[in-house]
């Protein structure tokens, strides 16, 4: 966990055209109640589902 953000899972910015499975999996952890949300790491070129605050568990 960094600056009160929990990375929940990555993905590789070079998926298949037509292909978000960043942002299927944050949507799925929305459904579960959690405020996830796609971030793009630049450094690794990958995609970061991250929740945030309050919403970060152990």
């Amino acid at each position: 966990m960094v600056n009160g953000r929990k990375v929940l899972e990555r993905f590789p910015a070079g998926g298949p055209r037509g292909s978000w499975p960043a942002e299927e999996f944050a949507h799925a952890r929305r459904l579960e109640g959690l405020a996830a949300e796609v971030v793009m790491d630049l450094a690794t070129d990958t995609f970061l589902v991250i929740v945030r605050g309050s919403e970060v568990f152990e």
